[in-house]
């Protein structure tokens, strides 16, 4: 799957956001109960929601964060639609609720094992040029 990234605010009519996580410097990675691969938290902008707002939900539904920093990042376009991406440093994290999300885990490096092997690693190489 294709990813190209732009200058935030590039992309109209964003319908997902992904959020690229680290905590105490490692990478915050999920599990979907339905996949193996480990994934960023995001999904899909409800109605009337804003993308900070639904990047603050999704990170929540699907990591647990309780405290962190969030900025945005980039826009990035793909086969389903465009995605505004956010970077988060999480401070803490809490249980994880009841979701799709089987588990959470800090990586040193970005696993082989992922679920988007061709979009996972090009946000986490933008983010790092950015910081």
């Amino acid at each position: 799957m294709r990813c190209d990234t732009y200058p935030l605010g590039s992309l109209d009519e964003l319908k997902y956001v992904v959020v690229l996580s680290r905590m105490d410097g490692r990478i915050l990675l999920s599990r979907h109960r339905e996949r193996s691969g480990w994934e960023t938290q995001g999904g899909h902008i409800e109605p009337g929601e804003t993308p900070l707002a639904a990047a603050r939900r999704e990170l929540y539904e699907e990591s647990g964060a309780l405290e962190y920093d969030i900025a945005p990042l980039c826009d990035y376009q793909f086969a389903h639609g465009a995605a505004a991406v956010y970077a988060v440093r999480v401070t803490r994290l809490g249980p994880l609720p009841e979701s799709e999300m089987a588990e959470v885990r800090l990586f040193d490096a970005l696993p082989e094992e992922l679920t988007y092997p061709g979009i996972t690693p090009v946000l986490f190489a933008r983010a790092e040029r950015e910081e």
